[in-house]
């Protein structure tokens, strides 16, 4: 149960495969610019991280880095929450509120799903990064901004404009400089990095450490596809540090999922076709399958479900309308 030699960058960023080092090195340039960043990639991949890195590499490093998610806010609350609103401007605002681009100011603002970002708001955000100026709701001023944007979506953003729910000039105007985060299925060598790290984390804070991962616990996580990706991971390891007995992680501390129980095996589609065809196939397949067994294993409760899955609730609603699973 030796423990493997760990590749990272600032401690943020666990990972040796050549996808993960290019991700590295591209964020070691892009740090020492000002531009507008757009990271993409599935739920779970790091997408807050690695904007976090960003910041970190920058010369904003020593400002505030501000995280906001678009799709946690109603279309009302979302802009009081990122431009602020004087007292008086609605029912109940008793009081000046900054907005989060205001106490970015300076820094780094992130917004986590900016494909959600509501198309009426969408021409005030592109005002403001082109302008440099806000003006809080129900406020006649217009208040100076220094942040530089860094945005992530799980959608695909391009065919959002292309539907007419994203504005064509707000892309172009975010997507500057393009990060496109890696899968863990497709992270050769990380699995075994990350459990590891994740190891070293949870499997301190108990009266008997753990030390490693029985090898046989560690071929099932390295066999397992991650569709929750990272953040999957890591609440298996989590996971397992609660209930291992011994001073190190074994095979019956894994959920049953990641030991092949309790799922199917998904029949692989489209043998005959081109691979990256046959792909697109597989995984919608797979996608059906595991969230028909999400909802399942929840017994149906939307809330518990996107908890496991790592999503927020509009986001699994989404997802299981696109396949086409009804509640």
């Amino acid at each position: 149960m030796s423990t493997p030699s760990t590749d990272t960058l600032d401690g943020l960023i666990v990972g040796k495969s050549a996808k993960m080092r290019a991700v590295f090195d591209f964020i070691q340039v892009i740090g020492r610019s000002d531009s507008t960043v757009l990271i993409t990639g599935e739920s779970g991949t790091g997408k807050e991280v690695t904007a976090r890195l960003i910041h970190e590499t920058s010369s904003r490093r020593h400002r505030p880095f501000v995280p906001v998610s678009c799709a946690l806010f109603s279309e009302t609350l979302i802009e009081s929450e990122l431009f602020g609103h004087e007292r008086g401007a609605f029912t109940g605002a008793d009081r000046v509120k900054p907005g989060m681009i205001e106490v970015a100011d300076r820094g780094t603002l992130f917004l986590d799903e900016i494909g959600e970002l509501p198309l009426s708001l969408q021409p005030k955000m592109l005002r403001a990064l082109q302008e440099r100026q806000i003006r809080r709701v129900g406020g006649t001023k217009f208040l100076g901004v220094d942040v530089r944007l860094v945005s992530a979506t799980s959608r695909d953003t391009a065919e959002l404009v292309r539907k007419g729910e994203f504005r064509e000039d707000l892309f172009y105007r975010v997507n500057v400089i393009a990060i496109n985060l890696p899968p863990l299925r497709e992270r050769a060598g990380d699995v075994t990095l990350l459990a590891y790290h994740f190891l070293r984390r949870y499997g301190r804070n108990r009266e008997q450490p753990i030390e490693g991962i029985d090898p046989e616990a560690l071929g099932l996580l390295e066999g397992y596809a991650w569709p929750g990706n990272v953040r999957e991971l890591q609440n298996v390891i989590e996971r397992a540090c609660a209930l291992a007995d011994g001073p190190g992680i074994r095979v019956r501390d894994l959920p049953e999922h990641v030991r092949g129980r309790g799922r199917p095996t998904p029949v692989v589609p489209g043998k005959d076709l081109p691979l990256r065809e046959a792909r697109e196939a597989w995984l919608r397949v797979f996608a059906q399958e595991y969230l028909t067994d999400l909802l399942r294993r929840h017994a149906g409760n939307i809330s518990q479900a996107a908890k496991t899955a790592g999503v927020d609730r509009k986001t699994l609603h989404r997802l299981l309308g696109r396949h086409g699973i009804k509640v």
